[in-house]
């Protein structure tokens, strides 16, 4: 058999071991501690930690501390870089298997009007981002709120400004709400943003689909250095990143979408 003489892209080596495929794709769908996957996939914790290991030494993986338990980390998988990694190995191969990454993922209309709640803990800042932010994506093809354990007086000022400047969404007029207010309410999707609300969020019923993603607090970023308003701003650019990832899923019927 005639070589080529290339090696194949680091993205084909990190994916090809089985436990690393697991693992990414766990992580494909919520953000995970290293004891939760060590569960999910069945595997020793320091051979999942070794893996992780690598994944972030690639790129494909983050860890990010845990507002709830800082001896924690949350591992989150990046889609974007991903998404990159997985053109450039196509297009390795043969120029014909790219694709363009300047097309967002399907955004066709789901099969039935899918209800998603997005959770923090005070809803002044990132669950009212995201449900702006997946309103204006869906143009209302879903049922979309948001709620906290312990919500504030009012949206941050922070939060608003950045949606109405670099998204073009207002949201002055919007309250914070309860998520006990929310109690008889079914939902699809139930996605948390925050780490201490994932251990606090109520039990909706009818087995809805439990996401975590863990984004830091970015009202934690006012402060003397005055560097708060640019949190908001990254907050909201990560928000709308996972969304635009999460629509292909939603256009599934609820009965598709595994647990």
């Amino acid at each position: 058999m005639r070589s080529s003489g290339h090696a194949a892209p680091a993205f084909v080596h990190l994916a090809a071991h089985p436990l690393r495929w697991r693992l990414l794709t766990e992580l494909a769908s919520s953000d995970y501690r290293v004891r939760e996957l060590v569960e999910r996939a069945g595997q020793p914790q320091n051979l999942v930690s070794y893996h992780l290991r690598l994944l972030r030494g690639g790129g494909l993986v983050t860890a990010r501390r845990s507002s709830f338990d800082a001896r924690d980390s949350y591992y989150h998988l990046d889609l974007e870089r991903c998404a990159h990694a997985l053109a450039h190995a196509g297009t390795a191969l043969h120029p014909a298997l790219g694709f363009d990454l300047a097309q967002p993922p399907s955004t066709k209309p789901p099969a039935r009007r899918p209800a998603v709640l997005f959770a923090c803990t005070g809803n002044s800042a990132r669950s009212p981002i995201a449900e702006a932010l997946l309103r204006h994506r869906t143009n209302g093809q879903v049922e979309v709120t948001s709620a906290g354990s312990h919500p504030k007086p009012r949206i941050h000022p922070g939060a608003v400004r950045a949606l109405r400047e670099h998204h073009g969404i207002d949201i002055s007029g919007q309250s914070p709400r309860h998520l006990d207010t929310l109690a008889d309410r079914r939902f699809d999707y139930v996605i948390s943003l925050c780490d201490k609300v994932r251990e606090v969020c109520p039990d909706f019923g009818d087995h809805p689909r439990l996401v975590h993603w863990s984004i830091p607090d970015p009202a934690a970023a006012d402060g003397p250095d005055r560097t708060g308003y640019p949190a908001f701003v990254r907050t909201a650019a990560e928000i709308d990143t996972r969304i635009r990832y999460l629509l292909p899923q939603l256009a599934l019927t609820p009965r598709e979408v595994q647990p």
